[in-house]
């Protein structure tokens, strides 16, 4: 296997992550409002994933795999909105445990690293283009 192939296979195992990542960053932002539909049920609660280290015996190199996609255990914020269809008996409304905001900054650094895998790709493909062209001439 060619180290342009490896390196090809590496960042795609990248961007799949961070694909992966940006697919829970949107659920959890989607969902940052969606409150327990009978009085004192559970909201949303917040994704999370995690990735490991997989080898990748054909090249011989380690590659991003999934880990699982687990949940926050973080407390629900609680609002009172003793109207709300959810509202317990004191009037409280349990909310997601989800901060737009840290998402919005996990949805940045996962897109800047979908970005840089595929500014790898592109180098590895231009090498591989030049280095036909010597081959050619």
């Amino acid at each position: 296997m060619d180290a342009i192939d490896a390196t090809m296979r590496i960042a795609t195992s990248g961007m799949r992550a961070q694909s992966l990542r940006l697919r829970v960053v949107s659920e959890n932002v989607a969902n940052a409002n969606s409150t327990g539909s009978t009085p004192g049920a559970d909201p949303y609660r917040r994704k999370t994933v995690s990735f490991q280290s997989v080898l990748d015996r054909k090249i011989g190199a380690e590659v991003v795999g999934r880990g699982r996609i687990g949940t926050d255990r973080s407390d629900f914020r609680l609002n009172y909105d003793p109207a709300h269809p959810a509202a317990d008996d004191r009037g409280y409304v349990k909310m997601p445990n989800v901060n737009t905001l840290i998402e919005m900054a996990d949805m940045r650094e996962a897109a800047r690293g979908y970005e840089a895998n595929v500014t790898v790709i592109e180098q590895a493909k231009a090498m591989a283009s030049r280095t036909i062209d010597l081959l050619r001439d």
